[in-house]
This record gives C-alpha cells, structure tokens and sequence, in this order.
C-alpha cells in the first residue's frame, strides 16, 4: 500500500503525516479522510486552483495531468514543475512526498 507523506505546513498540518492510502485514489480525498484539510472550493471538480499540491518525491508515477488540470494550474498560486491539482492526481503504486503551497487564490475560505 503506498504511503502519501504530507510535509509539515504550518496550518493545516503543523506535525507533518504519514499515510497508508488505496492506489487508486486521489490525494485530496485522501488527506480529508485522514483529517488534512485541504481547501477543495470547487469540491473536488476540477474548475479551480485551491487544491494546488507540490509534489516533491514521486511525482513520475502519477498520471499525466490532463489538459483541464493543466489549465487551471497555470492559475495556481506559486506553481511549479511539482504541481498538481490533489483532487485530480490519483496515487499509484509509489509512496509520494506532498507539499501544501502557503497560500492559495481563494479569495474566502470556509475555514477561517
């Protein structure tokens, strides 16, 4: 089972964490099921940037993006050759080291 190792961020993880996850399944529904509350604004629909991750070790074993996650990621705050949109990149068989940007573009979020 692979292991999705979220780095520490300082509000929505200060600790890091370590998961056993499903391959198969994204990496937003994953951290929500384990307490990691990843902005999801557009409910995990693929029409905005608030799941933004870094993918900072496995990166190569997830699926190519598709053409609409790379569209909005070229509106994602701080985004680089790493990122992807957490409620399109589902885990394959590799564990993944993941980085929560310090900001998104939301202008409102619910948890705060």
């Amino acid at each position: 089972m692979p292991k999705l190792i979220f780095l520490p961020h300082e509000d929505i993880c200060p600790e890091g964490a370590v998961l056993d996850v499903e391959a198969g399944t994204t990496i937003c529904d994953a951290a929500l099921a384990h307490g990691i509350a990843i902005e999801h604004a557009c409910e995990k629909s693929c029409a905005c940037t608030t799941c933004h991750v870094y993918i900072r070790e496995g990166f190569d074993s997830l699926a190519d993006a598709t053409d609409l996650e790379e569209d909005y990621l070229d509106k994602a705050w701080g985004v680089d050759p790493d990122s992807r949109l957490s409620c399109q990149a589902k885990v394959a068989a590799e564990d993944l080291v993941i980085e929560i940007p310090k900001y998104t573009i939301n202008m409102v979020s619910e948890n705060h």
